[in-house]
């Protein structure tokens, strides 16, 4: 099986070099860029499977990369932040990360975020066999909520019969919402479901991503149950 590329950008040398070594001690395969600049040119020749960028970056910061790349790309993207509260969190969200770490960081839990994020990925399905949601399928994997179809099988999704296209965590979270439409999911329910995560989390993924689906599918698809979570509307 061919070695997972992490193209990681990162200004600070004692930071990337001490991170570069660990990734590759844990089986990785590592382009390490200091600034967005070289980052950007990094991702374009060599297409890594994940990307871990800085918020702080000179050049291009890490927020402009995050954009750069999303226009050309579905290729998941973990922000690394100095702060938890930093509004660079949510502008990096919002910029189509998938998830971010908070620096420092210990070294297994960057570990278990870059796993997590890699398994959501490599499977971005969220309904088993046999479930559905309860308005009309047509028995191939495919449901309807009024103009808007999953194909829960091929991974599409359309509206009003113009495709819609997603990255693979709002998938997943559109995937958990048509799987049981009309019942309300909370952010905690959601964090484990999605983004895999055993232990609590920070809830603003969650809202962000929330406002990315509803972007495209349809502001009022997706209602908020203010203080529960929120569900798909039939």
């Amino acid at each position: 099986m061919a070695e997972t590329h992490v193209l990681f950008v990162e200004d600070d040398d004692v930071i990337r070099e001490a991170t570069q070594l660990a990734l590759e001690r844990d089986g990785f395969r590592v382009t390490a860029m200091p600034d967005g600049l070289s980052g950007l040119d990094a991702f374009r020749a060599q297409r890594p499977d994940i990307a871990l960028l800085d918020v702080m970056l000179p050049g291009m910061d890490g927020v402009s990369l995050c954009r750069r790349i999303r226009d050309e790309s579905t290729v998941p993207v973990i922000m690394l932040s100095a702060r938890a509260d930093s509004i660079d969190v949510v502008l990096g969200l919002e910029a189509g990360a998938d998830d971010y770490v908070t620096k420092p960081f210990d070294g297994s839990v960057l570990m278990a975020r870059i796993r997590a994020v890699l398994r959501r990925f490599g499977h971005a399905g969220g309904l088993g066999a046999g479930e559905r949601g309860d308005e009309t399928a047509d028995g191939r994997g495919l449901l309807a909520f009024g103009d808007l179809e999953v194909d829960t099988e091929g991974m599409e999704v359309r509206k009003g019969g113009v495709p819609v296209a997603l990255t693979p965590t709002e998938m997943r979270l559109l995937l958990e919402f048509s799987s049981a439409p009309g019942t309300v999911l909370s952010r905690d329910k959601l964090l484990e479901r999605v983004w895999d995560y055993g232990w609590g989390g920070d809830t603003r993924v969650v809202d962000v991503h929330v406002q990315r689906l509803r972007a495209k599918i349809g502001q009022d698809r997706i209602e908020t149950v203010r203080g529960f979570g929120y569900k798909l509307k039939s």
